[in-house]
């Protein structure tokens, strides 16, 4: 019989964006408003930078349990933060990873309302039972728009524009083999090969346009595939793509697909698979922050439940670590669950 592993519902406090936002819409994700409905495509409600540095020191001093630490710099200078929760190096430890795409940055505003969650008591028995490593902002050069090249094609209005390229003009998830920038070099040298890390989530954002079953689509998810990945991590991966998919299909405003990837383990999905021997799954919420494309980005209207979505995610894979349920996830539903298409107008967009 199939093991439900639902959580709590979300709470009134986690439901409000860290930064004012949109409150979720009632009906599903994919099926929302537009680009055309969302009107202007802006920046100007997504934390900066140094908005999510200063939150980050605040709830490090606020929570006891929290501690926070500078693994590395950016191109440009910026410091590259991590958040970890680590009680007992014997217990099972997740990284959620988000941002390795400067453009895509509704999962870091849910990775920040996940932190100030884990402030609060009703989130005791979480970290009774698992260790949490959270690296909110990856590549904070291209999510500032501090590039070393030209921006004037990207749509968004607002405060600034952001790049799914670091200031290289490097993409960062294609970088996990030869670690050549600083960015994955900091992520590889001073978390992968500093914490014994058992599951990872890398938070992506895709374009607006994927379909599953006639629905247009509010994320997707896929476990490594390269042939070289050892086939029980594999087994792990399905099982936390199992959780995410139980606690975000059934909504009502869920509607996941089974994305499209590549065995490259340029890319972090496979290389950290491989390379560490850990569970990796890809989530890729719908529509980005910022694009030089129409059809890639999504208007702020539908900015408060796909971060809902991310806080979701992030709190119902770390429960369902924590009591050890994770352990009995039905990974059946991969093998029917459609790989989704493009609409038309769309080509679809690499992890």
């Amino acid at each position: 019989m199939k093991k439900s592993f639902k959580t709590l519902a979300v709470s009134g406090a986690l439901a409000l964006a860290v930064l004012a936002g949109p409150a979720p819409l009632a009906h599903a994700v994919g099926e929302g408003p537009n680009y055309d409905g969302n009107g202007q495509i802006t920046t100007s409600k997504l934390a900066t930078y140094d908005q999510m540095v200063s939150f980050l020191k605040d709830q490090d001093a606020r929570q006891p349990a929290m501690e926070l630490e500078v693994i590395g710099q950016t191109v440009k200078g910026r410091d590259i933060h991590l958040v970890k929760y680590i009680s007992d190096p014997a217990k099972p430890t997740i990284l959620y990873l988000t941002q390795q795409h400067g453009n895509e940055q509704l999962t870091t505003e849910g990775a920040l309302q996940f932190i100030k969650h884990l402030g609060t008591g009703k989130s005791a028995d979480i970290l009774e039972g698992v260790n949490i490593l959270v690296v909110p902002m990856l590549n904070a050069d291209g999510a500032m728009g501090d590039v070393n090249f030209s921006l004037e094609d990207y749509i968004a209005k607002g405060d600034r524009n952001m790049t799914r390229y670091n200031a290289e003009g490097v993409d960062l998830n294609r970088d996990h083999v030869a670690k050549i920038q600083p960015e994955t070099q900091a992520l590889h040298n001073n978390v992968m090969s500093k914490y014994h890390i058992d599951y990872m989530i890398d938070l992506h954002h895709q374009g607006t346009r994927s379909q599953r079953d006639g629905e247009l689509v509010s994320g997707s998810i896929l476990y490594p595939t390269t042939p070289k990945a050892d086939p029980a991590v594999v087994e792990r991966s399905k099982q936390l793509g199992a959780v995410v998919f139980d606690n975000v299909d059934s909504t009502g405003w869920g509607h996941l697909g089974k994305y499209v990837g590549g065995s490259a383990e340029t890319i972090s999905r496979n290389g950290l698979a491989v390379e560490y021997g850990i569970a990796t799954l890809l989530f890729e919420m719908r529509g980005m922050s910022d694009h030089y494309l129409d059809g890639y980005a999504l208007g702020l209207r539908s900015n408060g439940y796909l971060i809902k979505q991310t806080v979701t995610t992030l709190t119902a894979t770390a429960a369902a670590i924590a009591d050890g349920s994770i352990a009995d996830a039905d990974t059946s539903f991969w093998d029917s669950l459609a790989e989704q298409t493009s609409r038309p107008g769309e080509e679809a967009d690499d992890e």
